[in-house]
């Protein structure tokens, strides 16, 4: 059994310098539903490394290509879509090969069978 990979956590304060932004503009990314920080016990915010992929993610669309928070959040939702769709056709897929690995497995094995019982019929004469 492989042991679980500890994720780091960043607090609020270390992911508003890593980012360059205030806190202010965090907790208003977390409101409008771009990131969802975990909480300690003490219900600090703690970021992980998805969410600072995230805010990255949504920096880049304000402050390099203008879109504001309602495009921001629109194709947020389109790209979870994808990623919802690129899962459901790699699952399809894979189901697929599966069921034509079991076809290949049994025509062979058909095959096989065929070719055994003609040697012995063969023979028989």
């Amino acid at each position: 059994m492989m042991a679980e990979r500890k994720q780091r956590l960043y607090m609020i304060s270390v992911v508003s310098e890593m980012l360059g932004i205030h806190p202010q503009t965090l907790r208003i990314y977390e409101r409008e539903g771009f990131i969802k920080p975990s909480r300690s016990g003490g219900n600090t915010r703690l970021y992980s490394e998805d969410d600072i992929e995230k805010l990255e993610m949504v920096l880049r669309l304000t402050r390099d290509l203008g879109v504001n928070l309602a495009g921001v959040e629109v194709i947020l939702s389109m790209r979870e879509k994808m990623e919802q769709m690129q899962r459901s056709m790699e699952e399809s897929i894979r189901q697929l090969q599966e069921e034509l690995f079991e076809m290949q497995r049994r025509e062979e094995s058909r095959k096989a069978s065929v070719q055994v019982r003609s040697i012995v019929v063969r023979r028989e004469e």
